[in-house]
């Protein structure tokens, strides 16, 4: 069993930068790959970014490459989401999710378990 809890959403303006957390538990933690997704108002989730369990592979959508950072901390259980240069179309819940079943990346679908997400708002 993994839990998961984010912190670190807001509102922010245009061009400005956020720092999503994402604290895990769970004794599967440091081998799952993690991810972050996103659900922008009235649109469906969509993938954000992932990391292997090691970080030694990330991925990002094409939508936030060049402006966000993923990254993690097995010590501490927790990955994180650096977002800078923040547009008001990233405005959205951001979920944490984790793949105990894949230590490599999460798929576009998602991983196992899920956070309960945390809002951005980005003004204009």
């Amino acid at each position: 069993q993994v839990q998961l809890v984010e912190s670190g959403g807001g509102l922010v303006q245009a061009g400005g930068s956020l720092r999503l957390s994402c604290a895990a538990s769970g004794r599967t933690f440091s081998s799952s790959a993690m991810g972050w997704f996103r659900q922008p108002p009235g649109k469906e989730r969509e993938f954000v970014a992932s990391i292997s369990w090691s970080a030694a592979r990330t991925e990002y959508a094409d939508s936030v490459k060049g402006r966000s950072t993923i990254f993690r901390d097995n010590v501490k259980n927790a990955v994180y989401l650096q977002m800078n240069s923040l547009k008001p179309e990233d405005t959205a819940v951001y979920y944490c999710t984790a793949d105990s079943t894949n230590p490599t990346r999460v798929g576009r679908q998602g991983g196992n378990y899920w956070g309960q997400g945390t809002q951005v708002t980005v003004s204009s």
